[in-house]
Order: C-alpha cells, then sequence, then structure tokens
C-alpha cells in the first residue's frame, strides 16, 4: 500500500539522519548516491517460485539495472533500462516488508521480477505507484468466450493482466488513451453480452474495438473506472502516440 510505502520511506529517512548520520557527513552517504550501487537482492525464481540471491547492479551513466544469475556471469541476464522500468512496494503480494516488484519491458512486452532485501536502505528509489491492482473477469475480443478471472495491474496507461499475481510475463494489455483519441469509459456492459460470474460490468471503448470486464462488488467496479477516467481525461503526452502505435501493430 502507499501507506506501507510512505512508512518505509520515512523510515530510512530518520535513519539515514540520526543513525547513519548521512547528512553531517557526506563520506557516510550510501554508494547509491554517486550513481553506482553493486550488492545481492534475493529474486523470486520465474517457474519455482524460490527466492535465490542474485547480484544487481544499479548505474546511473548506463541508465540501467542489471542482474545476473552467477556471481561470476560476465554478462547480465536481464538489463532493465531505467526510462521503461517502474518499482513499486509490494510487501504483502511478496509476503516481505521490504518487498519490491520490478516492472519492465522486454522485447516490447511486459516483465515482471519480484525481489527484496533485508534491509530497507538498499531499496531502490520509487518511481510510481500504481494506479489500481486486483482481480476482474475478462472476454476475448469477439466477446464470445466465457469470462475468465484475471489479475490486472494498471500502470500509467498500461492495464496488464496475468493469470496469477506473481506471473513474471503479462497475458495481454491494453493501452488505454485519451478521449481526445477516441477512448471511453463506460459502466456496464453492452446489451446481450453473457458468460460473466459478477455482475458489474466496465467497458472500455477504443478507436479498434471494445474491452469488457466484471468486478465482483460495486466498490471495485467504481475503484477501476476513476482508474481509466483518470487515464481517459488525461492529454497524451508526445510519446504516448509511440506506445498507442506499437500497441495497434503488436500481433
Amino acid at each position: 500500500t502507499i501507506l506501507a510505502s510512505l512508512e518505509l520511506l520515512r523510515e530510512q529517512w530518520i535513519r539515514a539522519k540520526y543513525e547513519r548520520q548521512e547528512f553531517i557527513y557526506p563520506e557516510k552517504q550510501e554508494p547509491y548516491s554517486a550513481g553506482y550501487r553493486e550488492g545481492f537482492l534475493w529474486k523470486r525464481g520465474r517457474d519455482n517460485g524460490q527466492f535465490l540471491s542474485r547480484k544487481f547492479v544499479l548505474t546511473e551513466r548506463e541508465g540501467a539495472l542489471k542482474y545476473f544469475n552467477r556471481n561470476d556471469a560476465k554478462e547480465p541476464k536481464a538489463v532493465m533500462k531505467i526510462e521503461h522500468l517502474n518499482a513499486t512496494f509490494q510487501p504483502a503480494k511478496i509476503g516481505h516488508p521490504h518487498g519490491l516488484q520490478v516492472t519492465y519491458l522486454k522485447d516490447n512486452s511486459t516483465r515482471n521480477i519480484f525481489i527484496y532485501h533485508e534491509d530497507g536502505k538498499l531499496v531502490p528509489k520509487l518511481s510510481r505507484n500504481y494506479l489500481k491492482e486486483g482481480y476482474m473477469e475478462k472476454t476475448g475480443p469477439k466477446q464470445t468466450e466465457g469470462f475468465r478471472k484475471r489479475w490486472f495491474t494498471m500502470d500509467d496507461r498500461r492495464l496488464m493482466y496475468f493469470k496469477d499475481p506473481l506471473d513474471a510475463f503479462a497475458r495481454g494489455e491494453v493501452f488505454i488513451g485519451s478521449k481526445e483519441s477516441g477512448y471511453t469509459v463506460l459502466h456496464g456492459f453492452p446489451p446481450s453480452t453473457q458468460g460473466h460470474h459478477w455482475p458489474h460490468g466496465i467497458t472500455i471503448v477504443t478507436p479498434d474495438r471494445k474491452f469488457l470486464f466484471a468486478c465482483e462488488t460495486e466498490s471495485d467496479q467504481r475503484e477501476w473506472v476513476a482508474a481509466f477516467q483518470k487515464a481517459v481525461d488525461r492529454p497524451m503526452l508526445p510519446q504516448e502516440y509511440a506506445v498507442e502505435a506499437h500497441f495497434k501493430h503488436k500481433p
């Protein structure tokens, strides 16, 4: 939660000031202040779900976060560009007070990794919090398929869905543009919609098609609609048109 994130940041600020005295003695400042950090984090395995110690390197000069599968590896297993990376506190989901979910682009698809460190002062700087996360039901593009329960994450204008909250890769993504570009959010389903188990519908209208979602409760529906509406009401930035074009040409 945002409250937990703020509490952790507050705790580490107090420790930096009074315990480590970083503001009094510059030589005591953490290495990440110099734009480079190397260390070990516990990373969740994509297939077996086990947390294993992995070397991570954060470099401001390259604008990247890297991790290595072996201590002696010459090449990183993954290179995550900071400009395409988002990190959010997820202690409940990961089961650790200093747990982070890191989302980044890999081959134009969204990838998640889940990490934690025993010491909160090594947690990377937050970039932004997700607008909304939770379960909804969705149907396919023909809208004749049955609705399936999926875990959804709203990150800026990207709505990603997963079979499980801790999946490494999104099953699919929806780009939500502005109303000026032809995007609309509606309460409810189109007439004659069938196959949903949950009663509270949401329809996202895009220039190409409609996306249908079902929420379990009315409060869930309100919160999701508010998150979608926030994206629709905001004018698109120049770089977001390139992201929209990528989604339109995605196979």
